[in-house]
């Protein structure tokens, strides 16, 4: 067995397209949208690469090629919380207990030359990247930016001496015929005050003007969340450019004070059955399975979510969950999924609980001491 530094163009090919292979047979994996993978690794258009070192190998058994990983350093994130962390991530590989060693043997001495005191992961550049190995729920359908993994990697990394660092948690909740009548009144009662306003949208183009303050908003009240680094003016119109086109504007919901955004939540239709059938690309026909995919999912996933502190228990995650309620509803949808919480986020998992939502899946980041 070998490791092979990924170090140019051909290579990097291998890299990308190497979990296809080893998914081949797996009929609920989702691969990535291959235009997205490429824009990923590009350090011209990656900004993560200016304040993140990275490193790529391929693992090959004879002339076999059998594995893939990334080790990543965030100097941002360390020097923000006074760590020497190294992450991994991307780690794919067949049913084979030595490849997946070899290769978290590889990235393991890269972060000790580079003076890492500890391996954590999978994480990659920043919170919008997948986090966690798929731990629970393997039966249920993948949603966008997260790991869909066979159930043998997580086993891997125990008998390498990993432990668990933090899981994440996510809720199925079912859409309601009617709001709640406890939830309707908490609703009325909120919106009777005056101060807040519920913005709903139903075009794009009406949308757009609100997503920057949406992603700084994001900024400030995911800072202290794990592993978060926050994303400079660039990196947020970078990922309003990427995501904009795919959001359904009847799924977001924001509450202002006097025109300031104070709270979001955002969903997007489940599209894993779109991006499966177009095989991860977008032409020629791709984006219209998507599409098309999109329209007839039952379920709407939630991507993000956040309040300011000094307006947290005024009762505005009410109003935005009974908006999206009724927008999921009048969509057509039976069930959201609620995306990651952290599994310590008490507040959260309460509100998922008290809307009647089930815990069905979770994701486990590892850690290892170097």
């Amino acid at each position: 067995m070998q490791i092979q530094q990924v170090t140019g163009g051909r290579e990097l090919k291998k890299f990308i397209y190497l979990p296809a292979r080893i998914h081949r047979d797996h009929a609920m994996w989702v691969p990535p949208i291959y235009a997205d993978e490429r824009r990923f690794f590009n350090p011209r258009k990656n900004r993560a690469f200016s304040y993140c070192e990275a490193t790529l190998g391929l693992a090959y058994r004879g002339t076999r090629l059998s594995g893939r990983i990334m080790g990543i350093i965030n100097t941002r994130s360390n020097d923000l919380r006074g760590e020497r962390n190294a992450r991994f991530s991307c780690l794919e590989c067949f049913e084979d207990e030595e490849v997946a060693h070899l290769l978290l043997d590889y990235v393991e001495a890269w972060a000790r030359d580079k003076g890492m005191d500890k391996l954590v992961g999978p994480l990659g550049f920043t919170e919008q990247d997948p986090e966690g190995f798929l731990v629970e729920g393997f039966e249920y359908e993948p949603t966008i930016a997260t790991y869909y993994n066979f159930e043998y990697i997580p086993r891997f990394l125990l008998s390498k001496g990993y432990t668990k660092e933090v899981d994440y948690v996510v809720y199925r909740v079912k859409i309601f015929d009617e709001i709640p009548e406890f939830y309707q009144k908490i609703y009325d009662r909120v919106l009777a005050r005056g101060k807040f306003s519920v913005v709903e949208f139903t075009k794009r183009k009406k949308f757009k003007p609100y997503i920057l303050p949406i992603l700084r908003l994001m900024n400030e009240t995911f800072n202290d969340l794990y592993g978060y680094t926050a994303l400079d003016e660039a990196e947020m119109a970078s990922l309003a450019k990427q995501y904009l086109p795919v959001i359904d504007p009847r799924f977001v919901k924001v509450i202002a004070e006097d025109e300031r955004v104070i709270a979001f939540v955002l969903g997007i239709p489940n599209m894993s059955e779109g991006i499966r059938r177009a095989k991860g690309r977008l032409f020629p026909f791709g984006v219209f399975k998507i599409m098309r995919a999109a329209k007839k999912t039952k379920q709407l996933d939630l991507l993000l979510g956040g309040i300011k502190q000094e307006y947290r228990g005024k009762g505005l995650d009410v109003l935005m969950g009974t908006a999206m309620m009724r927008s999921a509803k009048n969509g057509g949808f039976a069930h959201m999924d609620s995306h990651h919480e952290m599994e310590t986020n008490v507040k959260m998992r309460a509100e998922m609980e008290r809307l009647g939502g089930e815990l069905y899946k979770r994701y486990r980041v590892f850690q290892k001491k170097l």
